[in-house]
C-alpha cells in the first residue's frame, strides 16, 4: 500500500456536474499519466444525447467503506490511511470482475486485454507529492476541482459539497464530493 508524508489531507476533490462541458480534456490528461498505461481512468458520459448536450463525469468516488475492496477475493484493492482507494495491484488481481459488479457508482472497469481491473486512484503519484490530479489541472470549466473546502466554498457560494449517497437502504460516504445547488433536494452533507 503506497504511503507518503506529503499527502495533504486538507485538499479535496470536488465535482460540479453542472459545469462539465464534455470537452474530454480530463480523459486525455488521464490517459497521458504513465501509471495508467495510456488508458483513461475518468470517463465522460452524455446524459441524454438525443435531446441534450449535457455531459457528466465519472470518476472513482473513493468510498469510506469501498465495496470494490470488500468483495475482492484476492485482496488486490486497498484503501490507504488518506482515504484513497487504489486500483487493483497487478500481482494480486485475478480479473474476476467482482469489483466491477459491486461498485454502486459503476467505476471499476475490467481491461480485457490485461485481465485486470483498473480505476482512478486520484493520481496518487501526483497528489502524494503535493500536486493536483491530472484531470483537475486541465478542466477548462473547473467542473473538476482539487483544493480545500474553503476554496471551493468561495468559488461556488451557491453550491454545497455532498459526500453521502443512498443506494436503496445502503448509505455510501465518499472522499470525493459532488457540488449540489443550495436548496436542492440533496440527502445529507458532511
Amino acid at each position: 500500500m503506497p504511503s507518503s508524508t506529503k499527502y495533504d489531507q486538507q485538499m479535496g476533490f470536488f465535482i460540479d456536474m453542472q459545469r462539465c462541458i464534455g470537452c474530454h480534456a480530463c480523459e486525455m490528461a488521464c490517459a497521458e499519466c504513465e501509471t495508467n498505461g495510456q488508458e483513461s481512468m475518468i470517463h465522460i458520459h452524455y446524459v441524454e444525447r438525443a435531446v441534450s448536450t449535457q455531459t457528466t463525469v465519472q470518476v472513482c468516488m473513493h468510498c469510506e467503506d469501498p465495496a470494490c475492496a470488500n468483495v475482492c477475493p484476492a485482496d488486490a484493492i486497498s484503501k490507504d490511511e488518506f482515504g484513497v482507494v487504489h486500483t487493483a495491484e497487478t500481482s494480486r488481481c485475478i480479473g474476476c470482475s467482482n469489483c466491477v459488479l459491486a461498485c454502486p457508482f459503476g467505476v471499476p472497469q475490467k481491461q480485457e486485454k490485461a485481465e485486470l481491473m483498473m480505476k482512478c486512484n486520484m493520481c496518487y503519484d501526483r497528489t502524494s507529492a503535493g500536486k493536483k490530479p491530472m484531470c483537475a489541472t486541465v478542466c477548462p470549466s473547473q467542473a473538476l476541482f482539487y483544493g480545500t473546502r474553503e476554496e471551493i466554498e468561495k468559488k461556488r457560494p451557491d453550491s454545497v459539497p455532498v459526500d453521502t449517497f443512498f443506494f436503496g437502504e445502503q448509505e455510501v460516504k465518499t472522499k470525493v464530493k459532488i457540488m449540489m445547488p443550495k436548496g436542492s433536494n440533496y440527502l445529507k452533507v458532511q
